[in-house]
């Protein structure tokens, strides 16, 4: 296969579309103001006690979804997805486009999806009874479930419906793979764009705590907070834990060149993104994360910047990660995505560079580090700049 031109290696990655949805409301705005301390993260306590989550606001559904068919058929994780995805095509000038849409490539991060809980009721009821519980296991699922679906809904309807409410029909992927996937998918795609592989991308993911299935796993493997709210670095003191948070993120990526000629604005400029998959044991997340930011991040001064951090309040790992934060930067302010947003696995990575770029288009960043340690496994360290000239 023949190289790309040596014009398009190493071009610039651009951030032209911001769209992000959390507890903290939608928009760009919501989440400024919460930057500001104008606007307080929100917790429910009450709803699935002893689990604290951070619930998404209430949306409006058609405004980024119109048909009401569409949104019957989705769940809340890809209804919070496709809006999010929706916010940031009009962000970047791409939904009167729809020329550019199609030619748009895609890359989401998603988990398995929502079970359906009145089908898995319905086994559990019925299988100690049944003569033959394998057959009988085989009918209902068969019977039960939508053609679409297995025991939870496919990973890539979210990408599917993407492009059937918005017209981002160009080549798509989808990751799994909990924060990592969020953290390859921006990865992925900011490579691709500097080697001239492709112009644009819509880049992010989706997550939706509030489930009573995404609490048990989490649970069972003990990584939940199960106390009042208290910040991500306070928790590892009493056993550590994160607060599982509903939120979704996107964002358009695109080559400088490809955004000047359409005449779009950078919000940002993303200038490097390295990621690991270190085998934890004591130490090893610390020199990840160290390592990940030589890669990545190392013409970040300090002054006049911020790391965003996806910590998630598990016990060791994030007391390294701080470690290594206020070793490489000391005295530099790092915010906690978690304390804002909760924990939201596949959509975490994308939040915090969406939030990054958020603080960095307004004025209040000259750039920002976005990390990212998994919970169990990955990490990821990005550079986010303003963009010269203010794009």
């Amino acid at each position: 296969m023949a190289s790309a031109p040596a014009s398009k290696n190493n071009r610039d990655v651009w951030i032209t579309g911001i769209g992000i949805v959390s507890n903290l409301g939608e928009g760009r705005a919501a989440h400024l103001a919460a930057l500001d301390g104008d606007n307080a993260a929100q917790v429910d306590t009450d709803t699935f006690a002893p689990f604290p989550v951070h619930p998404a606001v209430p949306l409006e559904w058609s405004r980024q979804i119109p048909r009401k068919a569409d949104q019957r058929q989705m769940e809340n994780w890809q209804k919070l997805g496709v809006y999010a995805a929706g916010l940031a095509l009009d962000d970047a000038g791409l939904a009167r486009d729809s020329a550019l849409r199609h030619a748009a490539q895609m890359i989401v991060a998603a988990g398995g999806g929502e079970r359906d809980y009145a089908v898995d009721g319905q086994i559990l009821s019925g299988i100690d009874a049944a003569g033959n519980p394998e057959a009988f296991l085989n009918e209902r699922l068969m019977s039960d479930l939508r053609p679409t679906l297995f025991l939870a809904q496919l990973s890539n309807l979210l990408a599917g419906n993407i492009a059937i409410v918005h017209g981002v029909t160009g080549a798509s992927r989808t990751f799994m793979g909990e924060e990592q996937a969020g953290v390859d998918a921006v990865r992925i795609a900011h490579g691709r764009i500097a080697a001239g592989q492709g112009d644009i991308f819509l880049v992010g993911g989706s997550y939706n705590a509030e489930r009573p299935d995404a609490l048990l796993i989490y649970e069972l493997g003990g990584y939940l907070w199960k106390e009042h709210f208290s910040s991500v670095w306070d928790r590892p003191g009493e056993g550590g834990g994160f607060i599982l948070g509903s939120g979704a993120a996107f964002l358009v990526f695109e080559a400088r060149e490809h955004a000047e000629a359409r005449g779009a604005r950078a919000l940002g400029v993303l200038r490097g993104i390295a990621s690991d998959y270190t085998r934890r044991h004591p130490g090893s997340v610390g020199a990840s994360v160290e390592k990940l930011w030589n890669d990545s991040a190392k013409p970040f001064r300090g002054i006049g910047g911020a790391v965003f951090s996806g910590a998630t309040g598990i016990a060791g790992i994030t007391e390294e990660e701080r470690g290594s934060l206020t070793k490489l930067v000391p005295g530099i302010p790092v915010h906690a995505t978690g304390d804002l947003f909760g924990h939201t696995l596949e959509a975490q990575f994308p939040l915090g560079l969406a939030l990054a770029a958020v603080a960095i288009e307004a004025g209040r960043l000259h750039h920002a580090v976005v990390t990212s340690v998994g919970h169990k496994r990955g990490e990821g360290v990005a550079l986010v700049e303003a963009a010269p000239n203010g794009g």
